[in-house]
């Protein structure tokens, strides 16, 4: 008895062998399925290194040579590390300026303004772009920060000699491996953020005056100093480590201030009593700011905005009664910061010329002050408002910047066109030739003004080329990527309209599905011919294995799409049989699924749209079920209670206080739900809609007490909570009877559910019961209530899907019985309907919810170490990170088990509604990719690549924790259908 309806799985009576082949077949694929997964994720996943993190730095450049003479024979470089530029231009609290030394060289003898770094404002990068003149180079983000991840060219390395004192995380990477260089730096063990810092600024002048003395007795050392292109670099670290240890407005960071401006002092009196000529250039900065909370990485202004003061050979006097217009040369570049903003009144500097910068023009500026070549690597733009020159060598100067600029664009367009087969050149810059000749020109004729100008856009344009060469490959790999992804999803989503839906009953009464790919060979031989084209254009591109990689995955993916084709033209012919209502139900569903899933992208930032979200289902849930069946079922108010009580955690601050009676109250609720789930277990007998998830006749505990033991144990680990917290708080240890009983009550309690009854309710409460003492001995805050909350909504969540199902019993019967004539699916299982896709969407959201209900990825909410101090507090880094992993796991694998339940309470197969879960999960993977960030703090991009990697390996994760949990959830029983179906009518 089949109808027209009957789905593609089943249909006839087939031979006992025919259905176990197609059992056999279907896992098979399934296996290889979920190894294709894996290994395309991985491999995609290193994709953004080659997109977002390709290193700018290019080597074969020859230097610049200028065409002046330089004003100054040496060149002092003072870093104040972490020093903000409102600390250091305004007065303190008695209206005095706290650099009274670097105020009189900005009134009268040199020039200031803000230098604007780029974030992340680090201590590394800052000094690249100070010394290097680039901005750090990206791909550092995969090979560490302390060492050089490239070679690359600094103003250091184009002096005759550098000396050079300060922290040993910043000289050596400038020095290290610099021949003509003299420096030292104090231990690691000096940096103690217990002291004021303040003596690391006064150890790096001590070095370099005993060098100065030194030089007297030695002629070697004396001959060294005299000698041209000299440049004195002191880092001085102070201000970062108080700012850090103390708060950027601490009266020990303010007086840090005062000595940084005095050392400043004392080395301008030192070098000018020593040499006598008056031939040094001064340049006083910082590498970034500091922000209130004692930190820096981001680009807020108290992180970019840093001092700049210059003085000395070379460096222009200061202009007085300046009008504020746009000075020439100014250039913005990288930053997004306004040059010249308005002076703040309270800094008394208003009449006073100032002259913004970017970062990296800082190196340019030393370089013709000394008269060297800029560094070859360097985009900064010289700011001519800092330099004394006539009009002839200012236009000479800025032409040396802009050729150095233009060697690089010329060699990354020589590198990409050696290696492009279609290459396509940079049209601004296709006649540069023309352009110098034209500067050479105006030169000759004394146009220095209209030289001047013209220099500056053609650096302009060489910048903006040597972005274009940067990103040169990012559309074909990105859309490469975004091809193998729409693959893949496109690919999962066929095997479960082959294997989980209607279609495949419809599909086998004309042909067996084992055979439907039986005529494919013209496919696999144009896809093979395909790949070897682009094989080959890859092998003449000299491009990476990586890049072949891509592609052969991504015409992989669509080869074995298009092997289905008979499958398609089957699909496509019943689309067209489909009537309207089907095509709107169709599109609706994808726009709200679409619409979830990029809250849930969002939701990564924003964790407040999780209390939006469930307000609005507590609210609108309720209503749907108070429509179909009364109040008295319980069942509208739990839902609504429940996902009310969720939203609340995702307003909690991400960094968790710490609370120990709140987890002790957690612990008493925790009994609370586990004594109500209990009752509703044992006395809902009459109650229809909890049918489903009760504890069935022959399904009684193997031990009768074992739920008054698991409550008991929820209890004792409440008590231990306060004893270890307690003790450990007057004592700085744990004790050993302490650990013993906290591991034991921790071990224990996980077993125990294995040995609860096998109804869903009664497993479901022994697991939340099981899982909780470990949550709560691993818990400091409000994170244990979440960990109650989130179980009522898990039961929630269960409770409006049997409702929903008994409210659909018509037509789930009807699929159930067409599942029962499907081989491939197991007992009692239907097929997917379009409306399961709920299934597969909610899931994700209380994944999502599991992960983010207490904190985030970039907060150390979920991190916090005192966390595992109830079971170990003398340092293990690899037991206490595997505890914090697993106070992580313990709301996943709530999740986990309760959606395995629930596929058995409503029918579905789990293994499908998995290939959903991964479908959803690919689209947010796909908007990741596109926002994983190589610009702005570590932070920002850190989570960019944490949030895509996360998104990526769900395929692995979720799949291992199935795996896991299915040791609780595998032997879960259910009403049978007919029991369940003659009970519902």
């Amino acid at each position: 008895m089949r109808g027209d309806g009957d789905g593609i799985l089943g249909g006839g009576k087939r031979s006992e062998s025919s259905l176990k082949v197609r059992q056999k077949w279907l896992k098979r694929k399934e296996k290889w399925l979920v190894v294709l997964g894996v290994v395309l994720h991985a491999v995609y996943m290193l994709s953004i290194f080659d997109i977002y993190f390709k290193t700018p730095i290019v080597h074969g450049m020859k230097p610049v040579t200028p065409r002046f003479t330089s004003p100054a024979k040496r060149l002092v470089l003072l870093v104040a590390d972490g020093l903000r530029a409102d600390k250091f231009f305004e007065p303190d609290s008695d209206g005095n300026y706290r650099a009274p030394f670097l105020r009189s060289v900005i009134k009268e003898r040199g020039r200031w303004g803000v230098s604007h770094a780029r974030p992340p404002t680090e201590s590394r990068p800052g000094h690249v772009a100070i010394i290097a003149g680039f901005y750090e180079d990206p791909s550092a983000v995969t090979k560490g920060w302390k060492a050089n991840p490239v070679e690359f060219d600094s103003v250091f390395n184009r002096s005759r000699h550098t000396i050079s004192y300060g922290s040993p995380d910043i000289v050596p990477i400038f020095c290290g491996a610099l021949p003509h260089s003299t420096w030292n730096t104090y231990p690691h063990e000096y940096e103690d953020f217990a002291t004021d810092a303040s003596f690391l600024d006064e150890w790096s002048f001590d070095q370099l005056a005993s060098l100065l003395n030194r030089s007297n007795e030695d002629p070697k050392l004396k001959q060294l100093l005299l000698q041209d292109h000299l440049v004195i670099f002191l880092h001085l670290l102070g201000c970062d480590s108080n700012g850090h240890a103390h708060r950027p407005y601490s009266s020990i960071y303010l007086n840090n201030v005062k000595v940084v401006d005095h050392i400043a002092e004392r080395v301008y009196n030192l070098i000018q009593s020593y040499f006598k000529d008056d031939l040094a250039a001064y340049i006083f900065t910082a590498d970034h700011g500091m922000s209130d909370k004692g930190s820096h990485g981001d680009g807020h202004p108290s992180n970019t905005d840093t001092p700049l003061v210059a003085w000395g050979a070379g460096v222009r006097h200061p202009a007085h009664n300046f009008s504020g217009d746009q000075l020439e040369g100014a250039v913005q570049f990288v930053d997004e910061h306004k040059h010249n903003m308005p002076t703040p009144r309270e800094w008394g500097l208003e009449g006073i010329e100032r002259v913004d910068v970017n970062q990296a023009d800082i190196a340019p500026l030393m370089s013709t002050l000394l008269g060297l070549p800029c560094p070859v690597n360097s985009v900064g733009n010289l700011p001519l408002g800092y330099i004394d020159f006539n009009k002839v060598d200012k236009v000479e100067a800025v032409l040396a910047n802009t050729k150095q600029i233009l060697n690089q664009f010329l060699r990354k367009s020589q590198l990409k066109q050696s290696n492009s087969l279609n290459f396509k050149p940079f049209e601004p810059l296709k006649n540069y030739n023309l352009a110098l000749e034209r500067i050479e020109h105006l030169i000759s004729i004394r146009d220095y003004e209209a030289a001047r100008k013209l220099s500056e856009h053609l650096r302009r344009l060489a910048l903006e080329g040597l972005h274009y060469f940067q990103t040169y490959d990012w559309f074909r790999l990105m859309a490469i990527i975004t091809f193998g992804y729409i693959g893949w999803m496109i690919y999962v989503l066929l095997h479960v309209l082959q294997s989980y839906t209607s279609l495949s009953e419809k599909l086998v009464e004309k042909k067996q599905m084992v055979h439907l790919r039986k005529n494919t060979g013209k496919v696999y031989f144009i896809a093979c011919l395909f790949s070897c084209l682009v094989c080959s254009l890859l092998l003449l591109e000299h491009s990476p294995p990586l890049y072949h990689a891509y592609a052969a995955m991504t015409i992989f993916l669509w080869t074995q799409i298009f092997s289905e084709y008979e499958f398609l033209l089957f699909l496509w012919r019943d689309l067209q049989r489909r009537e309207s209502r089907y095509f709107i139900k169709l599109i609706a569903t994808c726009i709200v699924s679409i619409l979830i899933l990029e809250m849930l992208v969002k939701s990564f930032t924003d964790r407040k749209l999780y209390t939006w979200c469930f307000w609005t289902v507590g609210v609108a849930a309720p209503i749907y079920l108070t429509r179909s069946i009364p109040w008295k079922s319980r069942v509208p108010i739990i839902v609504l209670l429940a996902c009310w009580f969720l939203s609340i955690f995702t307003l909690m601050p991400a960094e968790i206080p710490e609370n120990t009676w709140l987890v002790v109250t957690s612990g008493v609720v925790t009994m609370m739900i586990g004594g109500v789930a209990r009752h509703l277990d044992l006395h809902s007998e009459d109650d229809k809609y909890w049918l489903s998830l009760r504890t069935n006749d022959t399904s009684r505990p193997k031990f009768p007490m074992l739920f008054h033991l698991q409550i008991t144990l929820v209890g004792l680990s409440s008590v231990m909570v306060v004893l270890s917290t307690s003790h450990r708080t007057k004592k700085h240890e744990l004790l050993a009877v302490h650990q013993l009983i906290n591991w034991s009550i921790a071990v224990c309690s996980m077993v125990l559910p294995l040995f609860s009854a096998t109804g869903v309710l009664s497993r479901l409460t022994s697991i939340f019961l099981g899982f909780a003492p470990a949550f709560l001995l691993l818990s400091i805050g409000y994170e244990a209530l979440f960990y109650c909350a989130l179980a009522l909504a898990l039961m929630a969540w269960m409770l409006f899907e049997n409702v929903h199902r008994y409210l659909s019993k018509a037509s789930l019967f009807s699929a159930s019985v067409k599942a029962m004539q499907n081989s491939i699916l197991k007992h009692d299982e239907r097929c997917l309907q379009l409306s399961d896709m709920r299934i597969a969407l909610t899931f994700m959201v209380f994944f999502n919810v599991a992960f983010f209900g207490t904190g985030n990825f970039a907060s150390i909410a979920s991190f916090e170490i005192s966390s595992v101090y109830r079971f170990i507090t003398i340092f293990s880094p690899f037991l206490m990170a595997a505890l914090l992993i697993f106070k992580l796991l313990i709301p996943f694998m709530l999740v986990i088990c309760a959606f395995s339940s629930l596929t058995k309470v409503i029918r579905v197969p789990l293994l499908g509604c998995y290939f959903l879960v991964i479908l959803c999960s690919d689209v947010m993977t796909i908007h990741f990719f596109f926002l994983v960030r190589n610009t702005g703090s570590w932070m920002e991009i850190g989570n960019s690549i944490s949030h895509f990697g996360i998104m990526s390996a769900q395929v692995v994760f979720v799949l291992l924790l199935f795996a896991l949990t299915n040791v609780y959830t595998k032997d879960i029983q259910t009403s049978s259908a007919r029991h369940s179906s003659r009970k519902a009518m």
